[in-house]
């Protein structure tokens, strides 16, 4: 897995003489070395920890008149010779020479780096200079190249300049090979129907366009320009005989334009006209498994355009993808989009930047489209070169995940990402919220040990192995402290190919340089020295995969020997205990078998049940507990997982197209380990499969050991990382990019999220009948963030599958004896305080029509609505009321709304006190045609009484007003009023403006009706002093809430209250037109003010009323 972070780097490139095109033709890298090939120049980088130009060589004016521009070229596997045809075909042939004189980059030593001198070898016309003859690519091998040309024959040419002729080449395989349609595993793209090949079309008269080259498979595939696939075996010998390529089969993809092959996985990559890379399996069937697109992020071919080019990451766990209009994404083999470079702002093409042009577009990377792409001999850095430009190269960062897979460890208590000079760590002990640590490696060893190699955190997740280019280095989590070698000499001296932890003590897998032996090292964590090392143990071979369990360690090589080894410690592993420790070996089985070899294999311990677990652990040290593993799970690098018994050598297979997976059964002591029943987790494209022990003699053989839970299909953004046993989460990860106006680029951050598999194990425990088991499992989860959701994803997942069987057996009838499983999980979440928001929430999610059924195992609708209703849960009370109205009748229904009205009326929920005012007042006329409506009594009936939109409230107040005198309509306007007459007489005119907007009250009927009631105003120096008091004028709600009962208090023409309120918002327009009228109001007015010490702040307000009063009398005596 691979994930991005940081801004993109660039790296500066020389121009050249004003080439007729702005681009790029080469770029590769082989050694640490990066070579850029322009129409008028080269360069050649160095890719280490420092970015260096270690070369260039510039062609001058008369050779690019005379020679032509640069067209094509190829870098030699031994990176020695450069060769390069020009658009006037001809060849030229650079040699690379290193100096003796390093570079001084920083520091007192200097680095490794050499500067490099280019020079001009051979220039000599090509035999096939024909006008308007164009050519492909140009792929090598140690001797020779090989390119094809437009009119369908390949050229071959020695790495010595000897030109050995064209070859016709036969495109046409063997009958019956033509590569079938069928798609394995259901996943060819949906809504994009594929190009077929026309049976008409003839590839000898298409050009060659690209030429894909595997060496480890012998195989070479020929693009030719109508889109045709042609797949090639080639000699033993490469590409020295060229007449022995043979046509194998064709490809079904008539739109094919790039192709890129990834050999330790066997899949070919083909990027296509319509913006999708089809991914193929180059086994036997060479069949389609899956295409890979950004149609589902709203992204068309039209914002995209084609494919332009793919690049495979070093190890082909995943695959960057350049488009030639705009941007570039990496994928993982599953499908799983793990980087883009293009912002995801939509889910239709309709929304993309290209229809909606988007402000920050401008900050977008590769925005003009993506012409080459080059991974890193470590897949730490993705350069990238932009369509049409020639100025720079664009530099990606990216860290990988401590998978699964080859002679390093894994934990489930730490999620780790390691970068070229960092880690990335999924932090989440001190808050419920995940966040990722940048932890930079010591200058001190990264600068020597570059880059990372290796990752392994301890069991117990308090200690990280980290192994560079040299040596080891460890990290305390806890004291945040680092421990190297204080031998520099012995760092040196270890080149990890590999990192364990047995408990407290680091496994090393060292290679001897001198000798070409590889080596076990065992290291107490607590001291890194050659006078601390525990033990040494010789391996036979280069280790393929190992792994720990307790005492045993296993050591694969290759083509499949499995060894397993018995660690003894003797003495106490401290300082001064003088520990040692023996190996000796247990088991050795040398498996004969035609698959592929394994890329991670993992002990699977015995799974005994808790209490005869620690029964013989407390009894003494029993042979029950330690025992030797007897089986292992083997992933192999084609994805398919199997299960190997180690006392016979059967191989079972269990399922394929895994990319990685977490053993969980036995690996944790902790006794609030959530995952205790599981077997073990994979990740596919299928998404998380969870694997349970079965019932049966064999935990193993039965048919109900795999368990596939559509929950856990993780979302194609989200690539776990690992899992937390102690919360029962999968912790993932995702790509967020943040912008900035002061950058370029954007920063792309890798952000962790967590998705729950609490629900599953519940369910899986209480399909067997584990109900105190799931009770404690539930228990010990009810403090975490993800329970409340956990539960009601549990009886919702329960539900529908109850209901689902209901309408497959509706003749059979169960029996009455046996507890469903429905009532069984309901009783389990009884025992919680969710209980009440569980049920209710998976009500509104599922069709009225069933909510008998759920609400026989769950209880009686009314007396949970009265539990809700006695804790003064008054919005989860006010979710049951229609469930109530379904199942109990209209009459209970509104009995308990009126009771839950006044209970929020008085506790100030006024915006839920409005949503049951709608349902009372329609309630009468809605139950009265339930019968022949259906759909009213649906949640979405719920959420509109209850979660309405402004709209609806205005649109129902209008229909319905309190002039209808029904009963009920009666009631709730008896307890409006009321509460409108409670918050007038104490004046709590907030609260009264709340209660209006809230119940749309009429308030304005209510103030002509108690104008001289409880609305009057006694005294307008107190009324003044009060109001001030009750509605703070300093702040800005206040205000507006002030504005509002003015405006009604106008529409009224209830004067005392419009004076009051508009000295106080200071509307002195307001004022003035109500005191040009009526002079004596105005005089006792201000007598009031002024006499009033308190009413001082209100004088300025005064003079410009008397002011606009005089000027006005002024007017009408003239």
């Amino acid at each position: 897995m691979y994930m991005a972070y940081g801004w993109p780097q660039v790296i500066p490139l020389e121009q050249g003489l004003c080439p007729s095109v702005q681009k790029i033709i080469y770029l590769k890298l082989i050694n640490r070395q990066l070579l850029v090939v322009s129409p008028t120049h080269l360069e050649l980088w160095t890719s280490s920890q420092n970015k260096v130009r270690l070369g260039k060589y510039k062609r001058d004016s008369d050779s690019l008149q005379r020679e032509g521009e640069n067209l094509q070229a190829v870098w030699s596997p031994d990176a020695k010779l450069i060769a390069i045809i020009t658009s006037s075909f001809f060849l030229h042939i650079f040699k690379v020479q290193f100096s003796e004189k390093r570079i001084h980059i920083g520091g007192k030593q200097p680095s490794a780096l050499c500067l490099a001198n280019i020079s001009l070898l051979l220039s000599e016309q090509v035999p096939f200079a024909v006008k308007d003859l164009t050519l492909s690519n140009i792929v090598s091998d140690n001797k020779h190249m090989l390119l094809g040309l437009s009119d369908g024959t390949l050229y071959s040419i020695s790495w010595k300049g000897e030109f050995c002729g064209a070859f016709e080449f036969d495109p046409y395989p063997q009958e019956g090979s033509q590569v079938p349609l069928t798609v394995a595993n259901g996943l060819s793209p949906k809504g994009h129907p594929k190009v077929l090949m026309s049976n008409n079309s003839d590839p000898r008269k298409s050009a060659i366009v690209q030429l894909e080259l595997c060496l480890p498979s012998r195989l070479l595939f020929i693009l030719y320009s109508d889109g045709q696939l042609v797949s090639c075996s080639i000699s033993k010998k490469g590409l020295k005989q060229v007449d022995s390529i043979k046509a194998e089969k064709r490809l079904a993809c008539g739109d094919a334009v790039c192709a890129s092959v990834a050999p330790e996985q066997q899949i070919l990559a083909v990027g296509t006209r319509r913006g999708i890379v089809e991914l193929y399996d180059l086994g036997e069937s060479t069949s389609l498994i899956r295409a890979v697109s950004l149609y589902d992020w709203g992204y068309s071919m039209d914002d995209t355009g084609s494919v332009n080019c793919i690049a495979w990451t070093p190890d082909n766990s995943a695959f960057a993808v350049g488009w030639k209009l705009r941007g570039l994404a990496v994928w993982s083999v599953s499908g799983c989009r793990l980087m883009s470079t293009i912002r995801q702002i939509g889910l239709s093409s309709a929304s993309s930047p290209m229809a909606k042009p988007n402000q920050d577009s401008k900050f977008e990377p590769l925005m003009g489209g993506t012409s080459l792409l080059q991974w890193d001999e470590y897949g730490y850095r993705l350069y990238a070169i932009e369509e049409q430009s020639s100025e720079r190269i664009l530099s990606f960062s990216f860290g990988k995940c401590c998978l699964s897979r080859g002679v390093s460890g894994t934990t489930y208590i730490r999620q780790v990402i390691y970068g070229e000079d960092r880690l990335l760590i999924v932090q989440s002990e001190e808050t419920d919220e995940l966040k990722m640590l940048h932890l930079n490696l010591p200058v001190s060893y990264i600068s020597q040990n570059w880059p990372v190699q290796h990752v392994a955190a301890s069991q117990d997740g308090l200690y990280l192995a980290v192994a560079g280019l040299h040596g080891l280095i460890l990290y305390d989590i806890r004291l945040r402290r680092w421990r190297v070698f204080g031998d520099v000499t012995q760092e040196q001296k270890i080149q990890c190919k590999g990192l364990l932890w047995l408990g407290k003590i680091v496994v090393v897998c060292n290679y001897i340089d001198s000798s070409n032996t590889y080596e076990l090292l065992f290291y107490p964590r607590y001291h890194l020295d050659q006078s601390s090392l525990l033990c040494r143990k010789p391996l036979l071979a280069k280790p393929m995969v190992m792994d720990v369990y307790q005492d045993y360690i296993l050591v694969t090589y290759r083509p499949f020997d499995v060894h397993i080894f018995h660690v003894k410690l003797i003495g106490e592993l401290t300082p001064s205990g003088n520990p040692d420790l023996q190996l000796s070996t247990v088991r050795e089985l040398s498996i004969m078998t035609a698959k592929s070899h394994p890329a991670a294999m993992r002990f699977i311990p015995d799974q005994l049940p808790r209490e005869s677990i620690s029964n013989n652990y407390n009894s003494s040290v029993s042979d029950s507990v330690t025992r030797e593993p007897a089986r292992c799970l083997i992933l192999r690098a084609n994805g398919e997982l199997s299960l190997l018994d180690l006392d016979d050598g059967r191989e079972r297979k269990l399922t394929d197209s895994v990319e990685l997976f977490w053993v969980t059964c036995g690996h944790s002591e902790d006794k609030t380990n959530l995952i205790e029943e599981v077997s073990w987790l994979d990740y596919g494209h299928r998404g998380m499969q969870v694997w349970y022990p079965s019932l049966g003699a064999d935990p193993y053989k039965q048919e109900d050991f795999l368990q596939l839970d559509p929950e856990l299909e993780f979302d194609r953004e989200v690539y776990p990382l690992g899992l937390l046993p102690n919360v029962g989460v999968v912790v993932g990860v995702s790509q967020r990019m943040s912008f900035s106006a002061s950058t370029e680029f954007p920063c792309f951050e890798p952000s962790p999220q967590a998705q729950t598999i609490l629900h599953c194990l519940l369910r899986h425990l209480l399909q067997r009948d584990k109900i105190e088991e799931a009770l404690r499992l539930a228990e010990l989860s009810a403090e975490k963030p993800h329970f409340s959701h956990c539960l009601e994803w549990l009886l919702f997942t329960v539900f529908e599958a109850d209901i689902s069987r209901q309408n497959v057996n509706k003749n059979q009838m169960s029996s009455p004896a046996k507890r469903s499983l429905l009532e069984k999980t309901c009783d389990l979440i009884r025992n919680f305080p969710e209980y009440l928001d569980v049920v209710v929430s998976v009500a509104r999610k599922t069709d009225g029509r069933h909510w008998a059924d759920l609400f026989s195992a769950a209880g009686k609708s009314a007396e949970l609505f009265e539990e809700c209703f006695q804790r003064r849960w008054y919005r989860t009370a006010a979710c049951y009321i229609l469930v109530i109205a379904k199942l109990e009748g209209p009459a209970i229904s509104q009995y308990c709304a009126l009771r839950l009205l006044q209970a929020t009326l008085d506790e100030s929920l006024y915006e839920l006190a409005g949503e049951l005012v709608r349902f009372l007042l329609r309630s009468g006329r809605e139950f009265e045609h339930a019968s022949t409506d259906s759909d009213k009594m649906s949640p979405r009936f719920l959420g509109y009484f209850l979660f309405g939109s402004s709209h609806q409230r205005q649109a129902l107040n209008k229909s319905t007003s309190f002039k209808e005198q029904s009963a009920h309509v009666t009631s709730v306007k008896n307890i409006l009023e009321n509460h409108a007459s409670y918050l007038m007489s104490g004046k709590e005119l907030s609260k009264l403006v709340a209660f209006v907007k809230g119940t749309q009250f009429d308030l304005v009927e209510y103030l002509q009706r108690e104008r001289y009631g409880s609305a009057r105003l006694e005294n307008f120096a107190s009324g003044l002093e009060l109001i001030n008091q009750k509605l703070q004028m300093e702040t800005l709600q206040s205000r507006l809430d002030a504005e509002f009962l003015l405006s009604h208090m106008c529409s009224v023409k209830f004067k005392e209250w419009i004076v009051v309120l508009a000295t106080l918002l200071r509307r002195s327009e307001v004022l003035f037109d109500l005191f040009r009228h009526d002079v004596r109001l105005w005089k006792a007015y201000s007598t009031t003010l002024q006499s009033h010490p308190a009413f001082s702040e209100y004088h300025d307000l005064l003079d410009d009323l008397e002011e606009k009063l005089q000027s006005v009398a002024s007017v009408e005596e003239k």
